[in-house]
């Protein structure tokens, strides 16, 4: 089966990013996480470049260069040459994307960005508008969802095995803040696309989600 680009949208804590690798291995094509460039940015230019003028974002972003490598699970995302660091999984730099990720020049440089990959390497694309506005003609759009109590603890899980103690209530309320300003915020609101296959993943474990998935690529195929 021939796939160019796979969609994989949703908001934090759904179980994206063990999916799409998982995807990406299967489909033996790349995988993109797009969120980790909006973290690595704002790791970058770090606390409170958000409220930075746009005249002084714009020469900072165009010092930045992004590359994709490798297939599947294997798949690396560099940063002017080099591997992007653990630090952009911290839940503060999450929020500070999440900040960031309300600027229109930021977005549409990292659309850019992501086009560009897209248009020479076939790929799993992770994000919050990856079949909404970066890849809107994408045969397979997907959307995972799930309540923010189950999300809360997965990321709760997630960032113990990584050596990451955090409370789980202050996790709990960092994504409700990043629901709101990712739902809310004018320029490409997190929201499934028209035409993207909705999946719960509460009552799914990750290889549940990923049989889903391929299934409804595999009916679009027939």
């Amino acid at each position: 089966m021939s796939i160019t680009i796979v969609t994989l949208d949703g908001p934090a804590g759904v179980g994206k990013t063990t999916v799409a690798r998982e995807l990406a291995d299967r489909l033996e094509i790349a995988y993109l996480d797009t969120g980790a460039m909006f973290r690595a940015i704002a790791l970058t230019l770090g606390e409170g470049s958000w409220e930075l003028p746009v005249d002084k974002l714009v020469p900072e972003l165009n010092r930045l260069d992004f590359d994709l490598e490798g297939v599947g699970r294997h798949s690396a995302l560099l940063l002017n040459g080099f591997p992007l660091s653990e630090d952009i999984r911290s839940e503060q730099v999450g929020l500070w994307a999440s900040h960031l990720g309300r600027i229109p020049v930021i977005r549409d440089f990292l659309r850019r960005n992501q086009q560009a990959i897209g248009q020479v390497t076939p790929l799993v694309a992770e994000g919050r508008d990856m079949g909404s506005v970066v890849f809107p003609d994408a045969k397979y759009k997907f959307f995972l969802d799930a309540s923010i109590e189950i999300r809360a603890k997965r990321r709760f899980d997630q960032l113990k095995e990584m050596g990451m103690l955090e409370d789980l209530e202050s996790i709990q309320a960092r994504i409700r803040i990043r629901d709101d300003q990712d739902r809310n915020r004018s320029i490409a609101p997190l929201r499934p696309a028209p035409d993207a296959v909705v999946i719960d993943t509460g009552l799914l474990d990750a290889q549940g989600v990923l049989e889903e998935v391929l299934g409804h690529i595999a009916k679009k195929n027939i």
